[in-house]
C-alpha cells in the first residue's frame, strides 16, 4: 500500500488499531406547504427548506472516502464518485451542497493549513503524499477549509445548514508521534484538550467572524465494533472531545454513534458484517462508512435539523 493511502485512510482509523446493504431511505421528518429558500441571510435557526444551501465541514468521512483496496477499486481523480452522507442529504432533501472536507485533516489543520494534518495538506511521516497536492476534493479552494467556510457563509446568504466532523485524526497524528502510540492518559487528555479548543474556535469563527445565524450539526462518530467496550471507549473519546467545544454556539448533535449502533444490532454490533463499511479486496471491511453506513449518517443528520 502506498504511503498516501496509509496516511489518509483514517478519518476514524488509528481509533480501531485504535455484503452491502440497500441504502435506508432517510426518514423523513412531516413537512408543512415547504417552500423554496430565498436568497437572503436566514433569520436565525430558520428550517431546511427545499433549495437551502447546505455546508459540510470534515475529515474523510465527511468527504467519502474509500481505502484504495475497496472493491471496485475508488477513482480518487473523481471527487464526484464518492458518496457521502452531505451528497444523500442533499439529495433526499433538494439541497445545494458544499462539501469541503478532506481526507486526513486533522482539528488543527482545519483552521491552519501548516498544521499538523494526517494526509490532507502533510502527514506525519512528512512525505509529499498528501491528498490536496494530488487529488482533487469536492470544492475547490486555496488555503484552509475554516477559511474557505467563512468566504462561504459570507458570499451566499441562504445558508440553511453547517456540519462540522472533525478529531478523529488529531487522535491518529498522536499514535504516529509518540513512542508509545498515544496510550498514555496525558497524551489522550492533551489531544483531546486541542480537539475541544479547536472546534471552539471554529464555531466561534462560523459565529461571530461570518455572523452565520443557521442551523449548525455537529455529527459523531461511530464505532467499528459495538461489541468491544474498548473499541467504543476510543470513539467516545473523540465524541466528547469534539462535542464539548460546542457549548454556546447552539449546537445540535447528530447520534452517529447510535445510529451505526442500531443499525448493527442484527449482526452483533458488528459493523463490517452488518455491511456498513467499505469492504476489502482481501477480505473484512475498512474503517469508513460504506453507502449504508453514509445513508445512516445522512438520517441521523435529518433527525437532527428543523425541517418545514
Amino acid at each position: 500500500m502506498k504511503r498516501l493511502h496509509a496516511s489518509v485512510v483514517l478519518a476514524i482509523c488509528g481509533l480501531a488499531a485504535f455484503a452491502v446493504l440497500t441504502a435506508p431511505a432517510i426518514a423523513r421528518k412531516p413537512a408543512k406547504n415547504p417552500k423554496p429558500a430565498n436568497t437572503g441571510r436566514p433569520v436565525k435557526g430558520a428550517p431546511v427548506v427545499p433549495g437551502s444551501r447546505y455546508l459540510a465541514l470534515g475529515d474523510s468521512v465527511t468527504f467519502g472516502y474509500e481505502e484504495s483496496s475497496v472493491v471496485p477499486a475508488p477513482n480518487y481523480k473523481d471527487a464526484a464518485s464518492f458518496a457521502n452522507y452531505p451528497q444523500v442529504l442533499g439529495q433526499e432533501y433538494h439541497l445545494n451542497v458544499a462539501n469541503a472536507s478532506c481526507p486526513g485533516e486533522t482539528s488543527s489543520s482545519l483552521i491552519n493549513t501548516a498544521a499538523p494534518s494526517n494526509g490532507c495538506e502533510n502527514n506525519p511521516a512528512h512525505s509529499s503524499s498528501n491528498y490536496r497536492t494530488l487529488f482533487p476534493l469536492h470544492v475547490s479552494y486555496s488555503g484552509s477549509q475554516l477559511a474557505y467556510a467563512l468566504s462561504y457563509l459570507h458570499g451566499h446568504g441562504n445558508v440553511r445548514l453547517v456540519s462540522l466532523m472533525i478529531g478523529a485524526n488529531d487522535f491518529f497524528v498522536c499514535q504516529e508521534t509518540t513512542s508509545d502510540h498515544c496510550a498514555s492518559s496525558a497524551e489522550q487528555a492533551a489531544t483531546s484538550a486541542t480537539v475541544t479548543k479547536n472546534v471552539k474556535s471554529i464555531l466561534s469563527a462560523i459565529r461571530n467572524r461570518a455572523h452565520y445565524n443557521g442551523q449548525i450539526v455537529v455529527v459523531n462518530y461511530y464505532s467499528l465494533n459495538y461489541s468491544s467496550g474498548a473499541i467504543n471507549a476510543q470513539s467516545q473519546l473523540v465524541n466528547r472531545a469534539q462535542d464539548a467545544g460546542t457549548q454556546g454556539f447552539h449546537v445540535e448533535f447528530a447520534d452517529g454513534f447510535g445510529e451505526f449502533q442500531a443499525g448493527a444490532l442484527h449482526s452483533g454490533g458488528n459493523t463490517c458484517t452488518a455491511g456498513l463499511l467499505t469492504m476489502l479486496s482481501a477480505g473484512g471491511c475498512g474503517v469508513h462508512p460504506s453507502y449504508s453506513g453514509q445513508s445512516l449518517l445522512a438520517q441521523a443528520v435529518a433527525k437532527t435539523i428543523k425541517l418545514t
